[in-house]
């Protein structure tokens, strides 16, 4: 399926062509039948000659139903211009085209209607000069009688050749279905409608409100009035939704593929139309089948920053139009930049902005997002709408690759650091480093460990970090001297005060290997272990802890933290009868 929407004049005659296409009423209500004007969006669709179809979205051409219009034309891929001979170009028919201009519709056929009332030379003249000057470009023009027929055949060929030049869907796209009107039916409950222009449909699908969040699921699919399992892009489809009022889901929503779109409602985009200095305060933008307020900050000569009324699933490279509702006036086209631009707090930030916007050109581009984010989340990417196809530095980070390098030399400086003003600290924990950094995750500080660095218990340290400070070398020294000769004896806690050894000083001592702690200010030389197993196997096994304590030549409160030690380690068993003996002597 191919969808075309129609666009022109009000009473230029577009759902009379429509009408006569197809040989279905565009118009649903009554008021628009009885007062013959289009007011809402209508739907039809029609076999071309191939045997594909081709669903037209057909408009209300009255300009105070331009926002009606605008909804049924942004989710459209093509556009069925359509311009009465009789009266020839008229202020919407510029009002319309300015509208698909903005939006960037490229693809687009032109037919001249009511040629049986005039003729159609000077009107189709005109109108291919004006929509030359637009996205549009050149078209191929059809004279047309929705009333008499005449045309219709040619026009039937000229939209054949139209859908043939339409570019193919992506299937593989998120869902992202602008809902452009809301009902329901009994004892089957609320149904939206709307163009599908990307991906897959299927029923039981899980889907995203994107006004809530809320999930819904897909109670089943029609698309041109029959059931379906499942339709794939481009697509005009009606979407039964399980356990959704209809007051929850109104035209401006959608329903979006769970996790791949992020809402935003502060945006960067570049302009097409007025310059960005004269826009108004407050526009409307319109973007798929939704109207929001949006006040204007300009930036740059074509730049502005949109803050919404209400937050939108928005993609980079969206198009979307800015329209002044009091002056009827569309303002210009927007492609968005930026779905999470940086805040503007500082002097200049806006110019320096502004700079940076002008070398984007609204295209997704992920070694451009890395430059200039440093640090994001692919997760966060891919619902900006930029394909991630870099490997993460740490869980699903993704970093620059210069900043990553950057990061890892400050890191080193920051552990050198630490070091200086802390001597006495087994490392810097993990947490310091990460705020020193500026980093939100801890994994981003364990994945930017390289040796000589090295986490140990929480704490960053340089290999080169177990050497001790000088101070505490020098105690250590002294308490060497002083016991060496009898290094089964502990100093006391006033007299390892006296030497120097503080609780600190001590522990760093111990973490260096430079001192063995067997309790809380009971400490020994680090031989004093192996020292000890060869006195003890020299005792009749197995041994009291009395007889351990006078071979050791030692006291309760050396012997015993001793003895507990040397279990834990299999130097010793301690038996039923709290005797022990020696498992293995040294050799």
């Amino acid at each position: 399926m191919w969808v075309v929407a129609t666009a022109g004049h009000v009473d230029h005659g577009k759902s009379t062509l429509v009408r006569a296409l197809t040989g279905m009423e565009p118009d649903r209500w009554a008021e628009e039948r009885r007062r013959g004007m289009t007011i809402d969006l209508g739907f039809a669709w029609t076999t071309l000659p191939s045997g594909g179809t081709v669903a037209f979205v057909d408009v209300p051409g009255h300009e105070r139903f331009v926002p009606n219009m605008l909804a049924g034309v942004s989710p459209v891929p093509a556009a069925l211009v359509v311009v009465g001979a009789d009266e020839g170009w008229m202020p919407q028919s510029a009002e319309h085209l300015a509208a698909l201009d903005a939006l960037g519709v490229s693809y687009g056929l032109l037919a001249v209607t009511r040629a049986d009332l005039a003729d159609p030379g000077p009107a189709l003249a005109r109108a291919r000069q004006e929509l030359a000057a637009t996205s549009l470009g050149e078209v191929e023009a059809v004279p047309v009688s929705g009333t008499t027929g005449a045309g219709l055949a040619e026009l039937r060929d000229a939209l054949e050749r139209l859908v043939a030049r339409l570019p193919a869907p992506a299937l593989d796209a998120p869902v992202r279905l602008w809902v452009d009107r809301s009902f329901t039916i009994r004892g089957s409950g609320t149904v939206v409608t709307g163009t599908l222009g990307g991906g897959r449909l299927r029923v039981g699908d899980q889907l995203e409100l994107a006004a809530t969040g809320e999930p819904v699921r897909v109670r089943g699919v029609h698309s041109l009035n029959a059931a379906r399992v499942e339709v794939d892009a481009v697509a005009r489809v009606a979407v039964n939704l399980r356990g959704v009022s209809r007051d929850r889901v109104a035209r401006g929503d959608a329903l979006l593929s769970p996790g791949r779109f992020r809402l935003t409602d502060l945006l960067d985009v570049r302009l097409a139309g007025d310059p960005a200095a004269d826009l108004p305060a407050t526009l409307t933008l319109h973007v798929g089948s939704a109207a929001v307020p949006a006040r204007v900050r300009p930036l740059g000569p074509d730049t502005v920053r949109l803050r919404l009324a209400r937050p939108l699933p928005l993609l980079i490279g969206d198009r979307a139009l800015l329209r002044d509702p009091g002056r009827h006036h569309v303002a210009g086209g927007v492609t968005v930049l930026d779905v999470d631009p940086p805040p503007l707090g500082r002097r200049g930030a806006a110019a320096a902005r502004a700079g940076v916007l002008a070398r984007l050109d609204g295209r997704p581009d992920l070694a451009g997002e890395l430059r200039r984010r440093r640090l994001v989340r692919g997760g966060d990417l891919t619902r900006m709408g930029v394909p991630v196809t870099a490997a993460p530095v740490a869980g699903d980070w993704l970093a620059d690759p210069d900043h990553w390098r950057d990061l890892g030399r400050c890191l080193t400086e920051e552990v050198v650091r630490y070091a200086r003003e802390h001597p006495l600290e087994p490392g810097v924990p993990v947490d310091v480093l990460r705020q020193r950094l500026a980093l939100s995750d801890r994994a981003l500080v364990e994945a930017l460990l390289r040796p000589p660095l090295r986490l140990r218990s929480g704490r960053v340290t340089a290999a080169a970090a177990d050497a001790l400070p000088e101070p505490v070398a020098r105690a250590v020294d002294r308490v060497r001297a002083e016991y060496g000769d009898r290094p089964l004896q502990a100093p006391e806690a006033h007299r390892l005060a006296d030497l120097g050894l503080g609780p600190r000083e001590i522990g760093a001592a111990v973490r260096a290997g430079a001192l063995l702690r067997l309790a809380e200010n009971v400490v020994l030389l680090p031989g004093a272990l192996d020292d000890a197993v060869r006195v003890l196997a020299r005792l009749p096994q197995p041994f009291t802890l009395s007889a351990a304590r006078q071979a050791l030549d030692t006291t309760r409160r050396v012997a015993v933290p001793l003895l507990e030690l040397l279990d834990r380690r299999g130097a010793t068993r301690r038996l039923p009868d709290d005797a022990r003996e020696v498992v293995a002597p040294p050799g």
